[in-house]
């Protein structure tokens, strides 16, 4: 699909997810016709990866503004120093995200966008996960789907990183307990319409912690063959990182995963999130607070 009549071209990798953006410098101001068009691709493609870019945190803003305003770096999390908007995502010992999530979706209004800008690439390991989750949704048996179309599943950042003993060092309790610095509670559709295209997609990924209605072992089953579907090889893109490569995602129909395969090496991106809106599932529900509150200081309110 070409978005500029000239050097500007969006290239296709995944039968089902991603493409790379081609001929635009993101250090360069981009044009309201460009940043409508590039707003199209990502919700067409859902993953748009713009590579050999040359960005400082004020150009990474200023691109990821483009698309929306912005949150703050994170709920709990604090952010990069002299950048309210920059969560630094690098790999301490319970701190990698490896495990298939929606970021941020124990709020009320999870964010519209993620944008990834790499700075430090191990020189093995360390890629990352894209997910379709429309893709999944439309993959699912009529009658699961059906079944799905009526369910409400509880998300909270107060889960369990590391459910094995072994696993449960000074460093992962302190990063907890910084992520649960705030505990929120959100009731979110598990198929959610995507405000943008219309489409249905599987809601869910690693904070989405029971089944309204149902038992933590029935929810935890039915979580389960869901995601199933999520992760499968056709609905998934697996990006390998170097140093100047910008990414973003479209966060209200994907799940992403860090492999955390690159031991002590050093692995450093500044991510910014662009605010979202209130889901809405196929029953026309919007999600609703449990606990917490509405984290106004994360999302903007002309967001939701």
């Amino acid at each position: 699909m070409t978005i500029a009549p000239t050097t500007t071209e969006v290239r296709r990798i995944g039968g089902r997810i991603g493409a790379e953006v081609i001929g635009v410098d993101l250090a360069r101001p981009i044009d309201t016709e460009l940043a409508a068009r590039l707003n199209s691709a990502l919700v067409e493609h859902k993953v748009l990866i713009f590579r050999g870019q040359d960005l400082d945190d004020e150009a990474h803003l200023r691109f990821a503004g483009t698309f929306g305003p912005l949150t703050t770096a994170h709920p709990t999390v604090p952010s990069v120093d002299g950048h309210a908007n920059i969560l630094a995502v690098q790999g301490g010992e319970g701190a990698r995200a490896n495990s298939w999530h929606t970021d941020v979706t124990f709020v009320v209004a999870p964010p519209k966008a993620t944008t990834l800008r790499s700075l430090v690439i191990p020189p093995y390991g360390g890629d990352t996960l894209f997910a379709n989750t429309a893709a999944a949704y439309a993959d699912l048996p009529e009658h699961l789907r059906l079944f799905a179309d009526r369910l409400w599943a509880v998300h909270t950042n107060d889960h369990d990183y590391a459910e094995h003993p072994q696993f449960r060092t000074e460093e992962v309790e302190a990063y907890h307990k910084v992520f649960t610095a705030q505990r929120y509670r959100t009731a979110h559709p598990v198929v959610r319409i995507h405000p943008e295209s219309g489409a249905p997609n599987l809601f869910i990924g690693g904070f989405a912690d029971t089944i309204i209605g149902l038992s933590r072992t029935e929810s935890k089953d039915l979580l389960r063959l869901l995601q199933a579907y999520v992760t499968r090889p056709e609905n998934t893109l697996r990006h390998h990182w170097a140093v100047g490569d910008v990414v973003i995602f479209d966060n209200r129909t994907t799940q992403h995963y860090a492999a955390d395969d690159y031991g002590d090496l050093p692995r450093k991106l500044h991510r910014v999130t662009v605010a979202g809106t209130v889901p809405v599932g196929a029953d026309g529900g919007s999600s609703y607070v449990i606990e917490g509150d509405e984290a106004g200081h994360y999302t903007p309110q002309a967001a939701r």
